[in-house]
């Protein structure tokens, strides 16, 4: 049963496609359209040990929690407010949009251009491809850690919240973890090239619009005014697309736990 929901949600459009479409993009590459669908794909991924892993948290059945525990089901992910009864999913939402929201204005940010060092070499201005490429990558894996850091505190307290609504929600609970378990190496092989990617891009477009930073330095003591390079804006507006993307792709697995906590029933 288990597969064929796998397969069926499979037929629908997936989001996380929109970042390779994007990081295809970057690269002037058509999108390579996928040949298997996930069910397959995570058929192939299963080692005896994975599988046998995820038939118990299918097939065992879950512990009852403590009745300390259960008392503070309706606690929110960030541990500062319970709402116990029929608010605890509300308030569990409002705990992981507040989450979301602080990551978005973080990857939005443009109050400062970094794409320039905030503190450059002795000798240097930073507007050197070494410089700027250097500066990109440190704002974006220090994106990307932050992601990965929020995704996987939301999960773990997400889960722990399932785990103490009945049987069906704490089953799912255990598939969960299992699922990240096995998912979680090969998400971050396929996420850590983004940032290499934007690098990679950022270095292209210094190379084709270094005259255009030369002369906006150049005009900046000058009677008429100079517009800036507008490249660097451009290539910012790029990297918080694709960013975005990663965060919507991280988060879909927190979006399935908290509509499984929405849902009605005990065992729901």
């Amino acid at each position: 049963m288990a597969i064929r929901m796998l397969q069926h949600r499979s037929r629908a459009p997936a989001r996380g496609a929109t970042l390779p479409r994007l990081l295809a993009r970057l690269e002037a590459l058509e999108p390579v359209q996928p040949t298997q669908a996930p069910a397959d794909l995570l058929g192939d991924w299963l080692d005896w040990q994975r599988a046998v892993a995820l038939s118990r948290a299918l097939d065992d059945v879950p512990q009852a929690p403590e009745p300390e525990a259960a008392e503070h089901a309706g606690m929110t992910p960030d541990g500062t407010a319970s709402a116990c009864g029929p608010d605890a999913p509300a308030a569990l939402a409002s705990g992981v949009l507040e989450r979301r929201a602080a990551l978005v204005d973080a990857i939005e940010d443009d109050a400062r251009d970094w794409t320039r060092p905030l503190r450059p070499r002795p000798g240097e201005d930073g507007m050197g491809a070494a410089a700027g490429a250097g500066a990109v990558q440190r704002h974006c894996q220090g994106l990307q850690r932050d992601l990965q850091s929020a995704v996987g505190r939301l999960r773990g307290e997400l889960r722990e919240q399932l785990a103490r609504r009945g049987d069906g929600p704490a089953r799912l609970a255990a598939v969960d973890a299992v699922m990240e378990g096995l998912l979680a190496p090969r998400e971050h092989a396929l996420l850590v090239p983004v940032v290499p990617a934007l690098v990679a891009r950022f270095e292209r477009l210094h190379a084709l619009n270094a005259g255009a930073d030369a002369g906006a330095d150049a005009g900046a003591g000058a009677a008429a005014p100079v517009a800036p390079a507008g490249w660097r804006d451009r290539f910012r507006a790029e990297a918080r697309q694709v960013l975005l993307a990663e965060l919507d792709l991280r988060f879909q697995p927190i979006e399935a736990l908290l509509a499984a906590l929405r849902s009605p029933g005990p065992d729901a």
